[in-house]
């Protein structure tokens, strides 16, 4: 994946159409994303593809290349004809509006530089994209996802089972992101066999306390006894068949496997456990404050999405059941 740094690189290289000044300009503002705005990885690597792509797209309509003082120029309907261009695409509301908001930063960023008025990019107003709401998992598939008795079949080493097992329990166990789960270390570990709590990092550098269930603190324990490997307290608490840093990807394809197993929807992946939780616990009068807290959300209004699955699968209910429905 490339960094920060990489955008200083000369503009034919990662950015035809782009002019020197301009790809200069890209590198300095990813930096300032990683550093002062300690935005993750992906998030860069997401906004840089969008500004490339942006930019790619101006050098085509302007008949030039992009440098600073055209990025001044433009006018709202430049902006509006790119978003034309993405849904042209094929893109959903959704991705053009945060490609939009990658290009606004960028826009921001100059202005605080110096670099003119980029009045065009406040003129044109976000897509509005469709509420999508979450997948959940049934109570009894999200149970046999996270049994490793549903691996036994496999090919694979009783360790790995295990491992796979423990972070897929976390993830509904607990509601954690994918990322704050690969991103634990030995010291972490909850005590076997008992109810307790993570200290977990998550978006945005924030920490917060979730809960661990005793049958999840066991399932990290029974894979920490088979784990081959000899780990200190910072070393992973996960980790791969080399002995490094277990990637996301390794899990997303062990949910792969199950699903194919265990005849569930595409729907099923690894973040669909969290969406599970969540929705679980509302389900089971958990408090929506209380689910906000433990989801990490920072506003309210994300974690109000859960109550419309609620909802509908009560409907689904009603209709299925109603003698009158």
């Amino acid at each position: 994946m490339a960094s920060p740094a990489d955008f200083s690189a000369p503009a034919d290289l990662l950015m035809p159409g782009a002019a020197a000044d301009m790809v200069a300009a890209v590198g300095r503002w990813l930096r300032y994303l990683g550093t002062e705005k300690r935005l993750s990885p992906k998030t860069l690597e997401a906004y840089g593809r969008d500004v490339r792509v942006f930019l790619g797209f101006l050098a085509s309509h302007l008949g030039e290349n992009v440098s600073l003082a055209a990025m001044a120029g433009l006018h709202p309907r430049d902006v509006r004809a790119f978003l034309a261009r993405r849904r042209a695409d094929g893109l959903e509301a959704r991705s053009i509006g945060r490609a939009l908001a990658a290009v606004r930063s960028f826009s921001r960023f100059l202005e605080r530089e110096g670099e003119g008025r980029m009045a065009a990019f406040a003129a044109v107003r976000t897509p509005k994209a469709g509420t999508r709401l979450p997948r959940p998992l049934a109570i009894g598939a999200a149970r046999q996802v996270v049994s490793a008795e549903a691996r036994d079949h496999e090919d694979t080493a009783p360790w790995v089972i295990a491992r796979d097992s423990a972070v897929l329990a976390l993830l509904y166990g607990s509601g954690l992101r994918i990322s704050e789960a690969l991103g634990l270390r030995q010291k972490d570990a909850p005590k076997p066999g008992e109810q307790g709590q993570l200290t977990v990092l998550g978006k945005g550098q924030k920490t917060r306390q979730v809960p661990v269930i005793a049958k999840v603190a066991t399932a990290i324990d029974d894979y920490r006894k088979l784990c081959p490997w000899s780990l200190g307290p910072d070393d992973p608490l996960f980790v791969g068949v080399k002995g490094g840093q277990l990637s996301p990807r390794i899990i997303q394809l062990a949910m792969e496997r199950l699903r194919g197993a265990l005849g569930l929807p595409a729907s099923a992946t690894p973040h669909a456990l969290r969406h599970s939780f969540a929705t679980h616990l509302l389900g089971r009068g958990g408090d929506l404050r209380s689910i906000q807290e433990l989801l990490g959300h920072a506003s309210l209004s994300t974690t109000q999405v859960y109550t419309a699955v609620d909802t509908a699968a009560l409907m689904k209910v009603y209709e299925s059941a109603h003698p009158r429905a």
